[in-house]
């Protein structure tokens, strides 16, 4: 497979048009958001991760010092594996091919999830991307998501996911954070993109 890159500090992530959904663009605002809101972390966590932007930049730019990707596409995975053999990252990056966390070892503990998943809650086909990077009808990928992220995390762990809300709303996901064992936080804007919010939550311990 021949990959396109972009370059995130001494980073190279490889990538084809096919898997990017957004986490090159929108996505970079964690850079601005994290600092002033968390600060560096041991072990990031990127959910839906596609070809690992998200996650990627914030190891380049110093904001973890370790990283897990997972996604359910496998030609997004092998973009991630792709990556982290170019930039000789086998001792600090681990990429699962999974549907959800439903194949993240019980071994994996995170300081902090990000992520950019699915934005649409319905079936309506829309001309976004590809379905498997906008569409989770009935939000079925959230509901499973924080069903089972609890368990991976760490005590002062902290969830920090992107939303749409031009296609959703905190209304949508607070049922599904109190039912996963874990609190609500707030929401708020992204700074660079007015489409995008954050929905943060932590454990309850």
């Amino acid at each position: 497979m021949e990959y396109d890159s972009r370059t995130y500090g001494d980073l190279a992530v490889s990538y084809t048009n096919e898997t990017a959904g957004g986490g090159e663009r929108y996505g970079q605002d964690y850079l601005k958001f994290l600092p002033a809101n968390i600060g560096k972390v041991n072990r990031v966590f990127e959910w839906c991760a596609g070809v690992g932007f998200i996650g990627f930049s914030l190891l380049a730019n110093g904001l973890c010092n370790s990283l897990c990707l997972a996604d359910v596409n496998e030609e997004a995975v092998d973009a991630c594996r792709d990556t982290i053999q170019r930039n000789g990252l086998e001792d600090r990056v681990d990429v699962y091919a999974s549907d959800g966390l439903r194949d993240i070892p019980d071994s994996e503990s995170w300081d902090l999830v990000v992520g950019n998943p699915p934005h649409s809650g319905t079936d309506e086909q829309l001309m976004w991307a590809p379905e498997l990077i906008y569409m989770d009808a009935d939000w079925k990928v959230h509901t499973d998501f924080y069903a089972s992220v609890s368990r991976f995390l760490a005590p002062d762990a902290n969830v920090i996911v992107m939303e749409n809300k031009n296609v959703s709303s905190i209304d949508d996901f607070a049922p599904m954070i109190d039912d996963g064992n874990l609190r609500f936080v707030k929401t708020e804007d992204c700074l660079d993109h007015d489409h995008i919010y954050y929905v943060w939550s932590t454990p309850v311990r």
